[in-house]
């Protein structure tokens, strides 16, 4: 028995790295496809820096396979590639490209439809990534994760389901009763990381709290299976619940987003939801304080895409906020171009 599960995990490491490498190839095409349309020079990058992406891209597949052998989270979450819906999605991406090349050069980033501005912040209402509609269409929603996983060339996903483990060993450290814990994903978008833990841990009771009122419908469309979901449009900034209403929140790619108050005031309503003893999980974008060696390429992100509150995200270090604000930090844990921060309320 125990050869014949060490065959397996020989064969899903074979299948895994398969699988990714695809991705990378395809990926890496349609990139320097677009670039060599648009005429958009790729930023140099210098060798070693290079070299750091790579070691860094095998350490997360390593992590992903390892956290697998030790149960942190389920085989399947290794091959849940939605490849129906991004076939579906790719024609109206790639019809797409050239809208986005034109709005970037430019400089479109009000080019949104019209919405209530007393309801969107302005911060929001602007085309992050220069993506056509902002987040404020379907077909933005429709797109939004394909064209994620494509910048990413194939770990999007991989990093985003590295919040789970930490929730995995909250819930064996306390013996929480899984049908009781409540869960809140902050800024929930089309719902891939509640996708990925519910598939993790079923028995849990979930909740999804978006601005965007186009992905909280693609959220609900893609988690329709899962038991116990909710999902509201709401801003973070006010969120609609009690206080100490969660046993865990996780928030995946928000603050990078946000200006520097809103960045504080979403921590501040984290901590108000969350019940004394429980865990808040973020991941984002790599920081400085933990990735010296990619400050190149966290700069030429910043330079190529709108991101407006970027740079300042770059100097306002994720675990010192958190500390600031009363939570104990437990650890900052690099995967890739992200971080995850895990921290409890005392």
């Amino acid at each position: 028995m125990q050869a014949l599960a060490s065959a397996l995990a020989r064969l899903d490491r074979v299948a895994y790295r398969a699988q990714q490498f695809s991705f990378l190839l395809n990926a890496t095409f349609l990139q320097e496809t677009a670039r060599l349309l648009s005429r958009t020079p790729r930023p140099p990058i210098p060798d070693p820096v290079i070299a750091e992406l790579r070691r860094r891209t095998e350490a997360l597949y390593q992590r992903d396979l390892e956290n697998v052998r030790t149960g942190m989270y389920p085989r399947q979450l290794l091959f849940q590639i939605p490849t129906r819906d991004y076939v579906r999605a790719f024609p109206r991406l790639l019809l797409d490209t050239p809208r986005v090349v034109r709005r970037k050069k430019r400089g479109a980033y009000q080019d949104i439809p019209a919405v209530d501005k007393t309801r969107f912040p302005a911060y929001y209402r602007r085309t992050f990534h220069w993506q056509t509609d902002g987040y404020f269409s379907e077909h933005s929603a429709e797109v939004y994760d394909l064209g994620v996983e494509l910048l990413f060339r194939g770990t999007a996903d991989v990093m985003r389901r590295q919040v789970i483990p930490p929730v995995t060993r909250w819930l064996r450290d306390t013996n929480a009763v899984p049908g009781r814990v409540r869960l809140l994903d902050i800024a929930c978008g089309t719902g891939r990381t509640l996708r990925q833990l519910a598939t993790t841990h079923p028995e849990l009771r979930f909740h999804g709290v978006d601005l965007s009122p186009h992905y909280v419908q693609a959220a609900r469309k893609l988690l329709r299976d899962v038991g116990e979901v909710a999902l509201t449009v709401e801003n973070a900034e006010q969120l609609p619940w009690a206080d100490a209403t969660f046993d865990v929140v996780t928030s995946v790619y928000l603050f990078h987003e946000l200006p520097r108050n809103a960045r504080r005031n979403v921590i501040a309503e984290a901590w108000r939801v969350l019940r004394p003893g429980g865990l808040l999980v973020i991941e984002d974008s790599a920081q400085p304080a933990e990735s010296p060696g990619l400050a190149v390429v966290l700069g030429n992100f910043s330079a190529e895409f709108h991101e407006p509150f970027y740079q300042d995200y770059l100097e306002d270090d994720l675990a010192d906020l958190l500390g600031e604000r009363g939570f104990a930090v437990e650890s900052v844990e690099p995967h890739l171009v992200a971080k995850v921060v895990v921290a409890r309320k005392p």
